[in-house]
């Protein structure tokens, strides 16, 4: 048997958290499973999405409840915090196992070696961000890894 998809995975595992009354996991695989086919339908004709494609939307979805969770927070709403720090947590699990910090940056140092970036400086980074991009896809949040691009081509 061929291996499940991601979107059909989402789609069993709502079945299951709905089954099992498990509120914030059926909400949030809802509103995931939502945007997917919104991803899916906004093109200029309806298609199927891989699962790298799918991966980049749940990428999104997560950091949407990351930044909610942190402007909640910085709120002093702490119980809105939490509720998007436990939807990121469901979320999380579906994508590949995230990047450390020190991993990022031997991914970057090998990128600007291979890209002949040292001492250009910044007018090398989408040179830089070209190489690192396919490597972190859906494993780092993109802000931090410009942000160790910056640092080692500043």
């Amino acid at each position: 048997m061929a291996a499940m998809s991601l979107k059909d995975r989402l789609r069993a595992d709502l079945t299951t958290a709905i089954k099992a009354r498990d509120e914030i996991g059926s909400s949030t695989l809802r509103m995931v499973l939502t945007a997917v086919t919104n991803a899916e339908v906004s093109g200029k004709e309806a298609r199927v999405l891989s699962d790298d494609e799918v991966v980049t939307v749940l990428s999104s979805e997560a950091k949407k409840r990351r930044e909610a969770a942190t402007a909640f927070e910085d709120g002093g709403r702490a119980e809105m915090a939490a509720k998007e720090k436990a939807e990121a947590a469901v979320i999380a699990a579906y994508l590949p196992e995230q990047l450390s910090e020190v991993e990022i940056a031997a991914i970057v140092t090998a990128a600007v070696e291979s890209a002949g970036a040292a001492g250009e400086g910044m007018k090398a980074m989408g040179k830089v961000m070209g190489i690192v991009q396919p490597q972190v896809k859906g494993r780092a949040d993109g802000g931090a890894v410009a942000a160790e691009v910056r640092r080692q081509l500043g």
